[in-house]
């Protein structure tokens, strides 16, 4: 088995995490991210029952999540006597060697892959290649991205980063095409080298967007077409959900199809709503359902909102620091305010513990989100856990610098020495060959204060008198 290092996630701000030097930079992806947001809340604004569906879907998700062991119970009965075999992974390592499992009792060796973000959880198509077996994205984006070898940068659409232009060199490159940068040539280049595999593959992988309990169905949504042709053309079809999503009746989709696809991309609905009730007969279907950190964010009352998450990426467009910084930055799968609260509660807070902190906390990504995760709070509330929980993203010097600032803040002769202390400091400092106040990234780029003659506390006893 290869190493699985990479399922746990990449450390924030560090040398090695990729994202402040994504190709096209940040104004290809903070103009097309603005504009987005930009169309969604004029959409949402012409919807008389908008925030009503938001807070429908709000109580629907924190009652579906509250009940997940009765629900994911129901579901399962509902659709294994359909046909379908139904298997449950604790993490990323045991998803991959279930999916491993089934490709070698069906001797697979091509699979095609509808979006699903669970799968780059769990890094699948290295798992499979490692067997030999040859995973190949059909979503474009993803494809785009794949023939790259790069991340997705978003999560609807992840080569949000590449230009036009980009994929023309791209094709180019890798497919040996003429170069074109015109944006019906280059679907139809994409549309030409996938339409072979969907009929040579020996198996479909898929996400699952919504998990009905009440019928045991799953609802797949997309715009292109390729979940539809990945999941009926091979002769095997595996499904990969988080445990999180499952909703409790069929009578509760519409609210979602309602708002994902204006969410996300701006639609009235998705192109395509595929709802898959069992296995199609002389097929096998699988649903993997996957926990790979999610008990943990459901065990703690504070957080288990953020399960509720249905993947629109409304978030990301609308955060001032995404548009910025992009996707990568953030260090593993889910980038953007979502990323920040999922991935510490995913991978735990001693390996993303700083992704919490990489926000303004501005407020747009909750008047966003149309579930009403409030994502401003629960970045405050991991920021009190990654700041009070022994880990290694807290270093000896860091805990050190705090505990002495409470210490010299919490009294009035206290705070007038620390502050007399700084103010020297600074002035020392410019006559030091070296700067002895080099912050990092805070000071990299600036320059120190001037320290004014007279402090405010002086200003204030001289003008009394």
């Amino acid at each position: 088995m290869s190493d699985t290092s990479h399922l746990h996630g990449a450390e924030f701000l560090k040398s090695q995490t990729a994202g402040l030097s994504e190709p096209a930079g940040s104004k290809a992806l903070g103009e097309s991210t603005e504009r987005s947001a930009k169309q969604v809340r004029e959409m949402a604004a012409t919807i008389p029952q908008w925030q009503d569906w938001r807070e429908a879907a709000h109580r629907i998700k924190r009652y579906a999540v509250a009940h997940l062991d009765k629900l994911l119970a129901e579901f399962e009965r509902n659709i294994s006597v359909r046909g379908v075999t139904v298997l449950y992974a604790a993490d990323a390592a045991e998803a991959n060697r279930l999916v491993i499992q089934i490709a070698q009792e069906h001797g697979v060796k091509r699979v095609v892959k509808s979006k699903t973000m669970v799968s780059e959880e769990m890094e699948l198509n290295h798992a499979l290649a490692d067997v030999g077996v040859t995973a190949l994205e059909t979503d474009l984006g993803e494809y785009l991205v794949q023939l790259a070898g790069q991340r997705p940068t978003h999560i609807v659409t992840p080569a949000l980063h590449l230009s036009a232009e980009d994929c023309g060199r791209l094709f180019a490159d890798k497919l040996d095409e003429p170069y074109t940068a015109e944006h019906k040539a280059l679907t139809d280049i994409a549309r030409r080298h996938l339409r072979e595999e969907y009929l040579r593959a020996d198996m479909g992988v898929s996400g699952v967007n919504f998990a009905v309990a009440e019928t045991g169905t799953i609802a797949i949504v997309e715009n292109e077409g390729n979940a539809g042709l990945s999941t009926s053309a091979p002769p095997v079809h595996v499904a990969l959900m988080g445990i999180e999503k499952v909703i409790p009746r069929i009578e509760h989709l519409p609210v979602f199809l309602n708002l994902l696809g204006r969410s996300g991309t701006g639609q009235k609905l998705t192109s395509y709503t595929h709802l898959i009730h069992g296995a199609t007969p002389g097929k096998k279907m699988y649903v993997i359902i996957l926990d790979n950190g999610r008990t943990r964010a459901l065990a703690d009352p504070k957080t288990r909102v953020a399960l509720a998450c249905i993947r629109c990426g409304s978030c990301l467009n609308n955060c001032p620091v995404y548009r910025r910084v992009g996707g990568w930055a953030y260090g593993w799968v889910y980038p953007g305010p979502i990323g920040s609260i999922i991935t510490p509660q995913l991978v735990g807070l001693e390996k993303a513990g700083k992704l919490p902190f990489a926000s303004s906390l501005c407020g747009a990504c909750a008047e966003a989100c149309p579930v009403k995760i409030d994502i401003a709070h629960q970045l405050v509330y991991l920021r009190h856990r990654a700041a009070k929980e022994p880990s290694p993203v807290r270093s000896m010097a860091e805990r050190l610098m705090w505990k002495s600032w409470a210490w010299s803040m919490s009294g009035p002769l206290r705070y007038w020495l620390t502050m007399t202390a700084v103010r020297i400091g600074v002035r020392l400092a410019k006559f030091l060959p070296w700067h002895p106040l080099q912050l990092g990234a805070w000071t990299r780029g600036r320059e120190l204060p001037r320290v004014p003659k007279a402090t405010f506390r002086g200003n204030w006893r001289h003008n009394e008198k």
